[in-house]
């Protein structure tokens, strides 16, 4: 089973879109050459295409998921000859990627003047308010004190994205941070654990009914009249092919 059985429709439906700071932010960094074309690697149910779709002229989106948009390895895939994306987003899926060979086969078909842009904001698993804290210790509670990655356990992370990429053909790399604050309910909550890996539906069997009754228990302590409230931040690395005068 794969890490992210069962766990689609609650992405659609609970996971964060892309903040209207941030879609400014990629619409910027790509050229702007017409057609302007996108695609979108990991795009699921499509949250960075439907941020981004008034900005371009022609999009692509790629996922390994068969119940989710163009069914591809982002490894393996190559667009129809003569299509060569401006903007290629990974957003909050490039820690599953090979990445250097993701990069290397990108190198291929990535307009001269194109831009790839990897950004994630903090998951449940990460961030750092108390409520958070609090859900991802029922999570361990019920599942282990290792991340699960569905049947699996969550792999290590590789070197920092930035060096990936410096040493990559997109040598030439920008950072900046996009702060963004939510607001959730305790069903929210759950739905978005439900999306995630380390939280899929089928990990927990027959205890997901008393799941879901302590979530709401740990978490009924830290709500504001039924609201719970995180702030948090994309961190965004744009990177291109250098210049001549600017070398690797």
């Amino acid at each position: 089973m794969n890490a992210f059985a069962g766990t689609p429709a609650y992405y659609r439906r609970f996971r964060p879109g892309v903040p209207v700071a941030l879609a400014v932010l990629l619409d910027r960094a790509a050229p702007t050459s017409s057609p302007r074309r996108l695609l979108d690697i990991g795009s699921g149910p499509g949250l960075v295409v439907h941020a981004l779709r008034q900005y371009f002229d022609d999009l692509v989106a790629v996922d390994a998921q068969r119940l989710q948009l163009r069914h591809a390895l982002a490894e393996d895939f190559l667009p129809p000859e003569g299509w060569q994306p401006h903007l290629v987003t990974c957003g909050r899926v490039f820690h599953w990627l090979n990445q250097p060979r993701f990069l290397d086969r990108l190198s291929e078909y990535l307009a001269p003047d194109g831009v790839v842009a990897v950004f994630s904001d903090r998951s449940l698993w990460t961030a750092g308010t108390a409520w958070q804290q609090a859900a991802r210790e029922v999570v361990q509670d019920f599942l282990g004190e290792q991340r699960k990655a569905g049947d699996g356990v969550f792999s290590t992370q590789g070197p920092p994205y930035e060096e990936v990429l410096r040493a990559s053909s997109f040598s030439h790399v920008t950072s900046a941070v996009v702060p963004v604050r939510r607001q959730w309910t305790i069903s929210q909550v759950l739905g978005y654990l439900y999306s995630a890996s380390f939280a899929a539906p089928h990990l927990f069997g027959d205890r997901r009914d008393a799941f879901e009754v302590v979530v709401a228990n740990a978490l009924t302590p830290f709500a504001d009249s039924g609201v719970l409230t995180e702030d948090n931040a994309f961190t965004v690395l744009t990177a291109r092919r250098p210049h001549a005068h600017e070398g690797r």
